[in-house]
């Protein structure tokens, strides 16, 4: 489109205290080349919104490339947003009139920067454009247990078409196998019915639910809209297009086999918990060795769970689960006595309830106690040996039967179930702080993986309680609308769930290095037969990552590649030394930022007034995995004394909306050291800090200790060549 531009001032919330505006308005015309101007008192108000819109009218002044100079982007989004015009917010209220001095000629300065480089960007910017594709609405929900059932049934009810998998014969998982589930209504007190079988009758009879038992996956291919699922059943194939997916494969009891030193193997009246809920749907507890009804029963809690050398987390469900089985042991003979060993009781929310009506129970005994061993005892009995008990000594006492609280691993730690022809592999990743889990946590976000369109749900994604996964299962089948909804209108699904740009490489300087394919966090980028990547759009989270791979920059987004942040970077005015030997030089530094972290981080140290470096111009990309090399070459060759880079933290807990960005972006700068020192420059002028969201009061010291650094090296020797 041909761009008429316009620059709309906010004098709001402190601002025109803090700036002078005649002299804004100067440097906007003859630097920022652009003409058309105009101040309101409140930008964000019906009032001032009226006038803009009546600036965009063909009629009036026809404006359909905007400034906006006023608070952060991350806020009054609907407020300052304008439809079918390129809009590019420039945050003079954060990030200068709330963390400068009033009317200081730095703050004077910034401010002025902060014009320019957002006069530059608007020039460079282009109106983004939906990506076109058909869509394939149907929801694949793959597993038909409690979180797959509720799932479907969700999607369902909001009347998408669902295909339900299932790799057994019949639906309901390990629900399906209980004798009674712990209450889930006031008073909390009654066992009930496992309300899995009501959903079972649901699914079977809703028309938008067509199910597959004793089915598997063999295959998925495609992209989010336009997944071909290759399903097996019964020795038939059968492929069927489908636009989104839930996995809620679920879990499985840890193997009790590995706890022999808790008798398992040993003797057969060690059982587990799922083998006890198997005894009591048979109508009748007894011990596996003689049929007979035990008297005193032993339940063991965090069998091989809270243990570095087999579980080394909580499972959730097992308290709850000892709990109410010993209420079965009683409820069967109210003579028996039922004894739970724990190393913590955990029974979260209104549970809490339920628990205290079981330890009210006179035959219910609980105390604290680290079992050490169970060992075949006189007359058939068994022999429960623990430690650290509430009495503060060794105990040892008899059982007729013994029942270990093993707790849940995920079904896919053996093998994929969702069996994905993707290039990175067929299932979802893992890493070594989810213990097997799918990382569906990793971007902060529960349900969303690295798979786009793909969303883990129940006992796959982390262990929990019956409840806990029918609620997982709705959450999981909201995305999964969410995603084909976003890829029908051509949009990308998340966490920039707005956003209508996409890659769009010049292919033709292409030299299939394939550093973008390797690098890409979620397998967007593809290789022919000859090696040449190409997008799978769909699947793309518009990180920008590979942009920042690619040596030959050639990977555009219409608001965002190399030569447009490179753009702004040179409209930065640097100013000349006079004495080379002033230890205050005027120092001017880029701040290039992940607006998921490092941006809402600036926000809040503006927020409770923090003083932020006056010298530093802050520059938000999406991800750290966007920023290019170029980038560094372009500041210093423009006397641009240093560049911090502030990025999410990383490590095996990472939080990083884009899973590698920070890290790639460490990895990167790695080989900066030996490209400075060739040219004579120090290293330490392009350094990189990790930020989370919560470290804002933090960062006002990490900016001004950069800034010292960079006064110690003194300035940029390429100033004013």
């Amino acid at each position: 489109m041909e761009k008429k531009f316009g620059v709309y001032l906010c004098k709001g919330c402190g601002i025109a205290d803090a700036i002078d505006f005649e002299s804004l308005t100067k440097v906007i015309k003859k630097e920022g080349k652009i003409q058309h101007i105009k101040e309101h008192d409140i930008l964000c108000s019906p009032d001032g919104r009226a006038m803009v819109l009546e600036d965009l009218k063909p009629e009036g002044e026809g404006i359909n490339a905007l400034v906006i100079a006023a608070c952060s982007p991350r806020v009054k989004y609907e407020e300052l947003d304008f439809p079918n015009c390129l809009v590019e917010r420039c945050n003079i209220r954060e990030l200068v009139a709330w963390t400068q001095e009033p009317k200081g000629e730095d703050t004077q300065a910034l401010a002025e920067d902060y014009l320019r480089m957002y006069c530059a960007r608007v020039k460079k910017s282009e109106l983004p454009e939906p990506y076109e594709t058909e869509c394939d609405k149907t929801i694949l929900v793959i597993g038909g247990g409690a979180a797959g059932l509720s799932a479907a049934l969700e999607a369902a009810n909001d009347g998408y078409q669902v295909l339900l998998v299932e790799k057994e014969a019949e639906l309901g998982g390990y629900g399906a196998k209980m004798y009674r589930q712990t209450p889930s209504s006031y008073p909390f007190t009654t066992l009930q019915e496992p309300t899995v079988i009501k959903k079972i009758k649901e699914v079977q009879s809703h028309p938008n639910i067509r199910v597959m038992t004793s089915a598997a996956i063999e295959k998925i291919e495609g992209q989010p809209g336009l997944l071909d699922a290759h399903i097996q059943t019964n020795g038939n194939l059968e492929t069927i297009r489908v636009g989104s997916v839930v996995l809620a494969a679920g879990s499985k009891p840890y193997d009790a086999t590995k706890l022999a030193h808790l008798g398992y193997g040993v003797s057969q009246d060690v059982i587990t918990n799922l083998e006890m809920e198997e005894l009591a749907k048979k109508g009748r507890i007894v011990r596996p060795s003689d049929g007979k009804a035990p008297q005193t029963v032993a339940f063991i809690q965090c069998a091989g769970s809270r243990d570095p050398e087999h579980l080394p987390y909580c499972s959730d469900f097992c308290c709850l689960t000892s709990l109410k089985q010993a209420l079965y042991v009683r409820q069967q003979n109210p003579e028996a006595v039922a004894y739970i060993l724990y190393k913590d009781i955990r029974t979260p929310g209104q549970s809490e309830l339920f628990y205290k009506e079981a330890q009210s129970d006179p035959g219910v005994m609980l105390t604290k106690a680290e079992v050490t061993g169970v060992t075949q005892g006189a007359g058939g009995k068994l022999l429960v040996n623990a430690s650290e008990s509430l009495l503060g000594e060794n105990v040892a006492f008899e059982a007729d039967l013994v029942v270990l609280a093993t707790g849940l691993v995920p079904v896919t730690l053996d093998a994929p179930v969702i069996n994905l022809e993707y290039r990175q592999g067929p299932g979802l990743p893992e890493t070594e702080v989810y213990n097997g889990f799918a990382d569906s946590n990793f971007i902060c976000f529960p349900y969303e993986t690295r798979r786009t369109a793909i969303y883990a749900a129940g006992g796959v994604r982390q262990a929990m309680t019956t409840p806990m996964a029918m609620e997982d299962g709705v959450g999981a089948a909201c995305k999964a609308i969410q995603a084909v909804e976003h890829v029908a209108a051509g949009m990308a699904v998340h966490p920039r769930a707005w956003d209508e740009t996409f890659p769009d490489p010049f292919m033709q300087r292409c030299t299939s290095c394939k550093r973008c394919t390797e690098e890409c966090p979620f397998g967007a980028i593809e290789e022919d037969e000859k090696g040449t990547p190409f997008f799978k759009i769909n699947r793309c989270r518009r990180c920008g990552t590979c942009m920042g791979a690619c040596p030959e920059r050639i990977v555009f987004f219409k608001d965002l590649n190399v030569d447009l942040i490179g753009s702004m970077i040179k409209a930065v005015d640097v100013p000349e030394i006079e004495d080379e030997d002033d230890p205050v030089f005027p120092v001017r530094i880029i701040g290039l930022i992940c607006e998921n972290d490092a941006m809402p981080a600036l926000d809040a140290a503006a927020l409770h007034r923090l003083k932020i470096d006056p010298t530093i111009r802050f520059i938000s990309l999406r991800c750290m995995g966007s920023f290019a090399m170029e980038w560094i070459k372009i500041a210093l060759n423009n006397g641009i004394d240093g560049m911090i880079l502030l990025g999410c933290k990383y490590g095996d807990d990472y939080q990083c909306h884009f899973a590698k960005g920070s890290e790639l972006c460490a990895y990167r700068l790695t080989k900066l050291s030996e490209t400075l020192d060739k040219l004579g420059l120090e290293a330490d002028r392009v350094q990189q800090f990790q930020i989370a969201i919560s470290d804002f009061n933090e960062l006002p010291q990490m900016l001004s200790d950069f800034v010292a650094r960079v006064r110690e090296i003194g300035p940029n020797p390429f100033k004013g060549l």
